[in-house]
């Protein structure tokens, strides 16, 4: 099946001819998508001495130079620092240098180059908007993990189309009486909640939360024309996307305000297929909890307000609205009685345990109470806010963990609301302005990779905790609670960006198959049931397809409980595998994805992406000349044709080798890769008379 067209040239096709006697190095680490012009821009150049890599070994010459991708000439020249006096960086088993071009400002596409050694780092922008179309595609894997929705072109490209799934989601019936047609409920919608196909009403509390603080941040760049089937509604696209899960939410509410907890199937190996069209076993609901009708109470009246601004879904605001307070009256029956249900889920319906503690429902409960006061104005909210905010855990622990990111927004947004109780704000401002001090929010000298996060934080899932980190120095930047401090806030958040994007020991872009976008290495594989070990999605590089892209990888987890190594026996952040085999390992615990991971990410992202259009001559070219390469996979035989008349063809291995060229005269071109090891390759045709470059990405069976 052919490729569709790329959206953006590939920025490191665009250098290949300039750069064939060059090594990627992977040891010049740098955001592979960009810098913003203005900003900090330093690159991590790393020497291992512990774990997986520490046979390689690299000295960099003493000075570095930043080189232009159009002319291959040196713009910019600086010498390096060691850091920490040469030590070895304990979280990653690397000692290194850093390499700071900041003052280098003008736009364009470029790259760090080694001339000792001979090595460069990946091609990278520097513009005054670098990171555009790496949000869209982060918020694309929301669609892609649509349940009960065909992916279907243009919305989806055409390695990840797939009909209609979960079609059976049409009549779930109560895993407590699953013999009963009488129990049966309409639960399609939704997205699937991580790299399985379940479905969680409170694994969607904080998802929803920080894709609705993402808009409310910064609503200008999100826009109704992300190519969604939505698109173009006069609705911005992230809400639409939203509103497709707050649609089955609405199913999963009774009468009464109980909310059922979550549902799924009875075991892992049910309903595991790929593609999701290829599964049909039946599912089931779990029962009601006061933790899934919190939830509901809390991110319905969030949106409520967001909706309410839109003229054409002020219906569903209000229904949003009508829906908290059901579920809120509902919980408070709970809360007031001393009756708080925290054994709701018995795994019966596998995966995630979904149901909340005590401590987490009154955490949750004060982030609602927030909510629907700013909502409906009543002092009823607000009181319980006052009444309660001493028992919530970060006021116990006077400290802000990553896992407090919304908690943290919902109390400071409180500070800014009219009709407030005067002593809880300054109560609450009191405690921010203690725990903004802390050198979590702001430090970056103790890391190599600048990240500078303590041990614990890198478990399961570290992704997601890593980028709330980020999240919090960027909350109390935003509600202003220590100004002296708001530049070196804003400056941990983005070297955590630039970690995501390349500036960790593994010089990976931990988000899958971002090649299209300019990356030039990419998680290669997630630990999706779609996208799992063996399919035709199974690998960016080898299989047919590879995943779909943008999805966040989980991350470096020093806890993995395997037997491969890596990720076992390693430093902490190299405790990470480019893997997804759950069958006989728990790939699951490195590299599956999930809804509150991207959203975590997203709100990150969106604080770095702004409305400036940008264009540069490595991202202007696109395969928009109609040319056709086929079949696509091959055993080695492609015809290709269309406007290719008197034009060289080239094909290119991984590295950028030029391992075939030759100059065509006729509008069809017959091409032998027969001989050829299996993998992935491109063809690149340059058009001098049309000023294109085509480029195409082939698979050799």
């Amino acid at each position: 099946m052919q490729l569709k067209l790329i959206f953006t040239i590939l920025k490191i096709l665009f250098f290949l001819s300039l750069a064939k006697t060059q090594n990627i190095s992977s040891f010049i680490h740098v955001d592979q998508f960009g810098y913003m012009s203005n900003s900090e821009k330093v690159a991590v150049i790393s020497d291992p001495q512990t774990g997986y890599n520490a046979t390689d070994e690299y000295q960099p010459g003493q000075t570095l130079e930043l080189r232009s991708v159009s002319n291959d000439i040196p713009v910019f020249t600086n010498s390096i620092e060691m850091w920490n006096n040469g030590n070895t960086h304990t979280q990653s088993g690397d000692r290194g240098w850093w390499f700071d071009f900041s003052s280098f400002t003008e736009e364009g596409s470029y790259y760090i180059f080694d001339s000792t050694t001979n090595h460069r780092s990946a091609i990278f922008e520097i513009n005054e908007n670098p990171f555009p179309d790496v949000l869209q595609a982060a918020t694309k894997m929301f669609y892609y993990n649509r349940c009960n929705a065909p992916k279907q072109e243009p919305f989806a490209q055409s390695n990840w189309i797939d009909i209609d799934n979960f079609t059976q989601d049409d009549a779930v019936r109560s895993v407590i009486d699953q013999t009963n047609p009488a129990t049966e409920r309409d639960l399609r919608g939704g997205w699937f909640d991580a790299g399985d196909y379940n479905k969680y009403v409170t694994f969607a509390h904080n998802t929803l939360h920080q894709l609705l603080t993402s808009y409310e941040n910064n609503s200008d760049i999100f826009t109704d024309d992300w190519n969604i089937p939505e698109s173009n509604n006069g609705v911005p696209d992230i809400l639409d996307e939203i509103k497709y899960e707050f649609d089955w939410l609405y199913k999963m509410i009774n009468a009464d305000g109980t909310v059922i907890l979550k549902m799924g199937s009875l075991e892992f190996d049910i309903n595991d297929a790929a593609p999701p069209s290829n599964n049909s076993a039946p599912r089931y609901y779990t029962p009601t909890c006061s933790s899934a009708s919190l939830s509901i109470a809390s991110t319905h009246a969030h949106a409520s307000k967001i909706y309410s601004e839109i003229p054409e879904l002020i219906d569903f605001a209000n229904n949003l609205e009508s829906d908290a307070i059901l579920c809120w009256n509902r919980f408070l029956d709970f809360y007031e009685n001393n009756n708080l249900e925290t054994n709701c889920d018995d795994l019966t319906v596998k995966a995630g345990d979904a149901d909340w503690n005590e401590q987490e429902q009154i955490n949750h409960a004060v982030i609602a109470a927030i909510y629907l006061f700013d909502l409906t104005g009543e002092l009823q909210y607000s009181n319980f806010v006052r009444d309660n905010l001493n028992f919530t855990d970060p006021f116990i622990n006077n400290a802000f963990g990553s896992q407090h990111t919304v908690f943290l927004e919902a109390i400071l947004l409180y500070t800014t609301l009219e009709n407030t109780d005067l002593a809880t704000v300054n109560q609450i401002l009191t405690q921010a302005e203690s725990s903004v001090s802390r050198e979590i929010y702001t430090s970056l000298n103790n890391d190599l990779y600048r990240v500078d996060l303590p041990d614990w934080n890198y478990y399961w899932g570290s992704n997601m905790t890593t980028a709330n980190f980020a999240n919090l120095s960027m909350t109390y930047r935003k509600y202003n609670i220590a100004p002296e401090l708001n530049e070196e806030l804003e400056r941990k958040a983005r070297e955590v960006l630039h970690y995501f994007h390349g500036v960790n020991p593994q010089g990976l872009v931990y988000l899958s198959n971002m090649y299209q976008y300019g990356a030039e290495r990419s998680a290669n594989e997630i630990a999706h049931a779609w996208f799992i070990e063996g399919s035709d999605w199974d690998n960016a590089l080898t299989s047919l397809y590879g995943p779909a892209p943008g999805f966040l990888s989980g991350g470096p987890n020093q806890g993995y409980s395997g037997a491969l190594t890596p990720p076992a026996n390693q430093p902490i952040l190299k405790s990470y595998r480019d893997y997804n085999d759950w069958f006989t390992d728990p790939a699951y615990e490195i590299t599956e994805p999930a809804i509150y991971y991207q959203a975590a990410y997203i709100q990150l992202l969106s604080n770095f992406v702004n409305t400036e259009i940008v264009s540069s001559i490595a991202t202007i070219h696109k395969n928009e000349i109609d040319i056709e390469v086929a079949p696509n996979p091959s055993s080695g035989s492609y015809v290709i044709s269309g406007d290719i008349k008197n034009n060289e063809i080239q094909v290119l291995d991984l590295n950028g080798k030029i391992i075939h060229s030759f100059y065509n005269k006729n509008s069809k071109a017959d091409l032998n890769l027969t001989h050829l090891k299996s993998g992935m390759y491109f063809i690149r045709i340059n058009m001098p008379k049309q000023s294109h470059t085509f480029l195409r990405k082939i698979i050799k069976l």
